[in-house]
């Protein structure tokens, strides 16, 4: 096959697939994608209600060959307010503070993937100035904080008092 007939052949195919990429309807693959938002959102709210976030947290050189630190959240609810802003209610023990409080925040998505972003937050009883972006997948969490100068690194595991029936995880 010549030179010619090649690359005729080749903006052929390109336009087709052009072509056929534009027939689809924009509406239709957005009203797709908002629904299969929608389920992921609603499945985060699942999963969160009644989680206990159960893992570690680092300070940054603070390490000195010890162990990481043990960190709990008891999350109560998880609720999606609007847009991204969500209102999450936690059971927070940090130090000598052992207090429920509901937080607004931020939840962005990295695709399928939740991530709770939240930057200066107030947390009344603990303080202020607390910052972190943790990510959730497949029953595990992990992330950064930072409160003040001070931060590090969490990560753990997603556990339920009572173990969730299979077919509502899958919701």
């Amino acid at each position: 096959m010549s030179f010619l007939k090649k690359s005729i052949l080749v903006v052929y195919v390109l336009l087709l697939t052009f072509a056929t990429g534009m027939a689809a309807d924009p509406s239709q693959q957005n009203g797709d994608q908002t629904k299969q938002q929608e389920k992921r959102e609603k499945k985060f709210e699942q999963q969160m209600a009644g989680a206990t976030l159960v893992g570690h947290f680092t300070v940054d050189g603070k390490q000195n060959g010890k162990a990481p630190r043990v960190e709990r959240y008891e999350i109560a609810s998880a609720k999606k307010l609007d847009g991204n802003q969500w209102l999450l209610t936690a059971r927070i023990k940090y130090g000598n503070h052992d207090i429920s409080v509901p937080m607004p925040l931020n939840i962005f998505w990295a695709g399928d993937t939740p991530v709770i972003s939240l930057t200066n937050l107030a947390i009344p009883g603990l303080g202020s100035g607390f910052t972190s972006r943790v990510m959730f997948f497949e029953g595990r969490y992990a992330g950064t904080w930072q409160h003040g100068k001070v931060g590090g690194h969490l990560w753990g595991k997603i556990e339920y008092a009572e173990k969730k029936p299979e077919s509502e995880d899958k919701k």
